[in-house]
């Protein structure tokens, strides 16, 4: 069985008249089913292209699918309304399906009291709980604490 590039059935041909009729159309014979069904469907196409679409819609999925990184920074004493800004601005990364990276940030001697930084992270996760999940529990990594959240995974 012949179909042909615009979807029309050509019918049952001999492989030597389907190839003339390939060849006349400046296609290619391709076949589309399994080697072992009877009647073989073969198709007129430009197996080029043909690759090439499969390829770009493959690769299309894949963009898709990433997931992209965002971080926020704090400082250990971040006040209030700082912290409840950054608050909301995290809901919406993890709401639109983005990992945030948390950051704690020291300068000069506020890396002898890193507790209040875990003290922000600790207060972080409780807040997002809900929403959340920690991927990487708080880390110190030279003069900054590291925590990265994702979106709760369904059960």
């Amino acid at each position: 069985m012949v179909i042909a590039a615009n979807g029309d059935k050509l019918g049952m041909l001999a492989i030597e008249d389907a190839l003339k009729e390939a060849k006349n159309a400046n296609l290619d014979l391709v076949q589309v089913s399994p080697s072992e069904a009877k009647p073989t469907v073969c198709k007129l196409l430009d197996y080029g292209k043909f690759q090439f679409n499969k390829k770009k819609s493959s690769t299309g999925a894949k963009k898709q699918k990433k997931q992209s990184v965002k971080e926020i920074k704090f400082r250990p004493t971040t006040d209030k309304g700082d912290y409840e800004i950054k608050l909301k601005k995290i809901k919406s990364f993890i709401n639109d399906g983005d990992k945030t990276k948390i950051t704690v940030r020291f300068r000069g001697r506020e890396i002898l009291n890193s507790k209040l930084g875990l003290d922000l992270l600790n207060r972080l996760r409780d807040d997002l709980k809900e929403i959340a999940q920690v991927d990487q529990e708080p880390s110190l990594e030279g003069r900054q604490l590291l925590m990265v959240v994702s979106q709760l995974r369904k059960k």
